[in-house]
């Protein structure tokens, strides 16, 4: 995977970049003037980041993998330490399908409805592969969120998720928050 110098991040125009992130350079960027990268961020080759009105605010020690999409025109944000596995689908807007409007970005918006809402991705959560997250969902610090899940309401923090529609199926270890302060300290020296 080929990744892309800073200089070359600094001309795409983000809103702001941090320290050691490292970008494919398959990846796709629309509205990059609204999207923020913290530190140590990663995004593999095939990620698809359009950030509307709202933008897109990615945490510190965030990695998002191969084939990934975050898309729309609210905000969506992801904590520190977050992970969004391959494949995975966030959106913070959506048509309406029930054929009252017409949908896609190529007609006017007098004949369209679509829906837009925050999503919040908590510091320390993790998104199986597969995943979709939809319009207003708050992923809470430390959930987890199994493979090819559909998730349309919000996941509380430390619970693991699974199944389509999403339902707790169990609970999280808290201990990696203080690995979290021992990384940190490591780092540190």
């Amino acid at each position: 995977m080929g990744m892309l110098s800073r200089a070359e991040l600094e001309r795409m125009g983000f809103a702001s970049i941090g320290l050691g992130v490292q970008v494919s350079d398959k990846a796709s960027f629309h509205g990059a003037s609204r999207i923020s990268l913290g530190n140590h961020v990663r995004i593999d080759d095939f990620c698809v980041l359009s950030a509307g009105a709202g933008g897109i605010r990615i945490g510190d020690y965030v990695h998002v993998a191969v084939y990934s999409s975050l898309i729309g025109a609210a905000v969506i944000e992801v904590g520190d330490f977050a992970n969004v596995s391959s494949r995975v689908a966030i959106y913070s807007s959506s048509d309406d399908f029930s054929g009252s409007a017409m949908t896609n970005p190529t007609v006017s918006a007098e004949f369209t409805s679509v829906a837009q809402a925050p999503v919040y991705v908590g510091r320390h959560a993790v998104i199986g592969a597969g995943c979709v997250v939809l319009p207003g969902v708050r992923i809470g610090e430390g959930a987890a969120v199994g493979a090819l899940s559909l998730v349309k309401r919000d996941c509380e923090e430390f619970t693991i998720y699974a199944g389509t529609p999403a339902r707790a199926i169990g609970s999280r270890s808290r201990q990696l928050l203080e690995l979290e302060q021992r990384f940190l300290a490591s780092l540190r020296g």
